[in-house]
């Protein structure tokens, strides 16, 4: 029996929730000078701050799902939230680095678990057939927030001081908190059985070594043999994770999803087509900044384009797929959207602003239309059993390999730089540019081999009609 529709009240609630994690998590970058002068430390030092967020995100990411089917989705959410708000008020307080960090971390416990968590929420409680309309709302706060994050960090640290830009969290979680309790479903715990201790262990130090490894390598507040020896560290532990996996009957990341042929292919198209999601706004406000003069805040106010794309895609990402099927709407998006970042490399200080703003809008509306299609088809032909593990295994693939594309981003620069024996170039961001959209492209592959039919029940495309009759009927 399908759920009752869950209306579009809860998923907006779902998705104000994410999109004040989202945009936090990219909105101090332009901030990182006025807060280090502030608490006496360096700018190059505070992004361990930054890198405690994302660590504390790869580490508590794999037990959402224990958690939400332990103690109810909609009260971890709710706590999460709270969590979240708490390690904010804890940032805009702090006196010293080393506080700054340790808030940072707390932040990142509560956003480890509001993502995963929201997806469950809406998974259990939306009917398949209304699924691809509720993971628009979910999909686009992960595309505007590291867009318009940039220059509303700017904006706040310029006229007002940058406190602010945690404290405006308070009234926002708060709101959130108690919108969550009135309007979301409750979804009873299922149990959850006892926690995968060991596995919780390895999975922890799997992800967050590899996304520390990365985040250091590319964005180098340590030395990047550091990082290169921490991601070493993160593999070694994620095959020990896979050798446990296997002998566990209740893994805390069950493996076994990824024998459901079309979970496997969202999963891996998914994060393919991340590396260019993490990339690009990484590169494009250092392409403009540097390559062409402009200020942060033009540059901020040109790669907001991307989110109007991404906006009017919620209004038509159903259509698409009951046109097309997830198969050809996930291959053609995959192919578009890393050509509309090749684009990105024929850009020059002449080029029109109208022209920027339109390829950057069209950017947007195929990366939300791919991220829509491919989110919803994570959850297409499983189990609602399955739906709590299959969360927490999106979401920490997600991280993983959005932190790869802003590490494969910053090495190709660097890389270039080394070659060319010059400092940061157009000609170095034209390459980066490329490399990305090629690797970007790669996301359409596993979906060549998906069954044309593959997740009908939520794309609502009719099934390709096949011929039963023989091709050499017997004669009578």
């Amino acid at each position: 029996m399908e759920p009752a529709p869950l209306g579009r009240t809860a998923p907006l609630v779902l998705a104000v929730a994410l999109f004040m994690e989202q945009m936090d998590s990219t909105v101090i970058a332009t901030s990182l000078p006025a807060i280090a002068s502030d608490i006496g430390t360096s700018p190059v030092a505070l992004k361990l701050a930054l890198t405690a967020y994302l660590v504390s995100l790869a580490i508590f990411i794999p037990v959402s799902g224990w958690m939400a089917e332990r103690f109810g989705a909609k009260r971890v959410f709710r706590i999460a939230i709270g969590v979240f708000v708490l390690g904010s008020v804890a940032c805009a307080f702090a006196g010293s680095l080393g506080a700054f960090v340790v808030a940072r971390f707390v932040q990142g416990m509560g956003g480890a678990m509001m993502t995963p968590v929201a997806r469950l929420v809406l998974v259990r409680a939306t009917p398949k057939s209304e699924l691809v309309q509720a993971m628009a709302w979910l999909t686009i706060p992960g595309l505007i927030g590291p867009l318009i994050g940039p220059p509303v960090g700017g904006f706040i640290t310029t006229f007002f001081t940058w406190h602010w830009i945690f404290l405006i969290n308070l009234p926002i979680g708060l709101a959130g908190i108690y919108l969550a309790g009135r309007v979301l479903p409750d979804i009873e715990p299922s149990g959850g059985g006892s926690l995968d201790r060991k596995g919780f262990v390895l999975s922890a130090m799997a992800a967050s070594g590899i996304v520390f490894g990365l985040s250091v390598v590319s964005l180098p507040a340590l030395p990047p043999a550091v990082g290169l020896a921490t991601a070493l560290f993160g593999l070694a532990c994620g095959w020990l994770y896979v050798r446990h996996a296997r002998r566990t009957p209740a893994p805390i990341l069950d493996l076994r999803l990824f024998s459901n042929p079309v979970f496997r292919a969202a999963i891996l198209g998914g994060s393919l087509f991340r590396i260019g999601a993490g990339a690009v706004p990484f590169l494009l406000p250092l392409f403009f900044q540097l390559g062409f003069g402009m200020t942060p805040f033009q540059s901020g106010m040109l790669t907001f384009a991307s989110a109007g794309g991404a906006i009017l895609l919620k209004f038509m990402a159903s259509a698409a797929l009951r046109a097309g099927g997830f198969r050809n709407v996930l291959i053609a998006g995959g192919l578009a959207g890393a050509a509309f970042i090749g684009i990105n490399a024929s850009f020059t200080a002449g080029t029109p602003w109208p022209v920027i703003v339109a390829v950057l809008f069209a950017s947007g509306f195929l990366r939300s239309l791919f991220f829509t299609s491919v989110n919803a088809l994570v959850f297409a032909e499983i189990s609602e059993a399955q739906a709590a593990q299959a969360t927490a295994l999106a979401a920490a693939t997600q991280q993983i390999s959005i932190a790869l594309g802003v590490a494969v981003a910053g090495g190709a620069l660097e890389a270039i730089s080394l070659i060319t024996g010059e400092a940061l170039t157009t000609h170095a961001f034209v390459w980066a540019f490329l490399i990305v959209a090629a690797l970007t492209s790669l996301a359409a592959l596993p979906f060549v081999w998906l069954d044309p039919d593959a997740g009908s029940s939520v794309s609502g495309k009719a099934p390709v009609a096949r011929s039963t009759t023989p091709i050499n009927p017997p004669q009578q």
